[in-house]
């Protein structure tokens, strides 16, 4: 009985090394993968840092640009600002030589009546119609030789005003 109880007790540590060895395969082929799998994580990580870099740099430059174009307006802005006081200025200074012109001719055409067309009402403030607005001269009598020159003139500076008015409305589009 001890060759059978050797022979098995034999037997039996063959199968718990086949076994074992079997196990041992098995851990080995996932040990293999889990090394593979490390090596694409640590592939996937630096690839990750090295995209968020780039990221970090292009936000500085986003930032440095925003800046620039936060100065570049800032300074057109104030450029504009000084261009509609000036343009502002001119048509005022327009309108005032608009008067003394709309003046002088009525007291030398005492026959003649002027008459200033009143402007649209608009809801922008700016508006050029409401800025310059036309002036008509009406005759209201028999005309003489100086009138005639009076009337030419004051024909003159309106047709002067409408071009002006037209290219302001060509700059303000």
């Amino acid at each position: 009985m001890s060759l059978l109880v050797t022979l098995a007790a034999d037997i039996l540590v063959a199968v718990l090394l086949v076994a074992s060895i079997v196990s041992s395969m098995r851990l080995s082929g996932r040990i293999t993968k889990l090394k593979a799998d490390e090596a694409a994580l640590r592939q996937t990580i630096s690839d990750l840092v090295m995209a968020s870099s780039t990221a970090e740099r292009a936000i500085v430059g986003l930032r440095a640009t925003l800046d620039e174009c936060d100065r570049t307006l800032a300074d057109r802005l104030g450029t504009a600002e000084r261009y509609a006081t000036d343009l502002a200025a001119h048509v005022e200074a327009g309108e005032t030589v608009i008067a003394r012109i709309a003046s002088i001719v009525a007291q030398a055409a005492p026959g003649r009546e002027i008459v200033r067309a009143a402007a649209p009402p608009t809801q922008e403030p700016r508006d050029l119609e409401r800025v310059v607005a036309p002036v008509r001269i009406a005759p209201a009598g028999p005309t003489s030789p100086n009138g005639e020159r009076l009337g030419v003139a004051a024909a003159a500076a309106l047709a002067m005003s409408e071009r002006a008015l037209g290219r302001l409305r060509s700059k303000a589009a």
